[in-house]
């Protein structure tokens, strides 16, 4: 944000678009080590299951508010809305399931989320300079293109994503919920029968 957002640095030869990138990509890279490191270890733990989501979001919102800025031609603010949107709700399913006592881990589609939306990052990043790169004589690497079909599938499956650990959020809920109403029906089956109140003295007392 205070690269693309600074007067210090220049577009004129792209210094800000290759610096912001580079630094975008580097912090990517030390969550997907991060990760890697924590499976290899064996030191995956419910309190890195819960902050390391977090830390993406707060990393892809950052950007995604910045581009509105840097290039809204390409993100504008409805678009960012729905990213980030989705990143709140997601959280929020996390929080309400860690409260109902179980750990919504990332899904395989959220992780390949996370891919696409640093590929149209660096991409939106770098198309606010060069809309096409040359590579070999007519071959051109084009930018603007790449960052336009990104942009659009990380809406796409930012979408997809939500829907899919809604669904997962759900059929725990519903699964747990469904367990306490067995076991209280259980319990209740078992509950010991209450002793008869005590009858009246004069109905227990001797005849004369």
């Amino acid at each position: 944000m205070w690269i693309l957002s600074s007067n210090q640095f220049t577009s004129e030869h792209g210094t800000k678009e290759l610096l912001a990138s580079i630094l975008f990509i580097g912090a990517a890279m030390t969550d997907g080590i991060d990760g890697y490191l924590a499976r290899k270890h064996g030191q995956i733990t419910t309190m890195g299951i819960l902050l390391d989501p977090l830390a993406d979001k707060l990393l892809i919102s950052a950007a995604f508010v910045t581009l509105v800025q840097f290039n809204p031609s390409l993100v504008p603010a409805w678009i960012a809305v729905i990213i980030i949107g989705r990143e709140f709700l997601v959280s929020g399913l996390r929080s309400i399931a860690a409260s109902e006592g179980f750990t919504i881990e990332a899904s395989d589609l959220g992780k390949f989320k996370m891919v696409v939306q640093i590929v149209s990052v660096v991409a939106v990043i770098l198309d606010h300079r060069w809309k096409e790169w040359p590579i070999y004589k007519s071959y051109i690497f084009p930018v603007h293109w790449i960052a336009y079909v990104a942009i659009w599938f990380v809406v796409g499956i930012s979408l997809i994503s939500a829907i899919d650990y809604f669904a997962a959020f759900w059929s725990k809920i519903d699964r747990q919920v469904s367990r306490s109403r067995r076991r209280a029906f259980v319990l209740s089956r078992r509950r010991k029968p209450q002793p008869a109140p005590p009858a009246n003295a004069a109905d227990v007392a001797p005849s004369a």
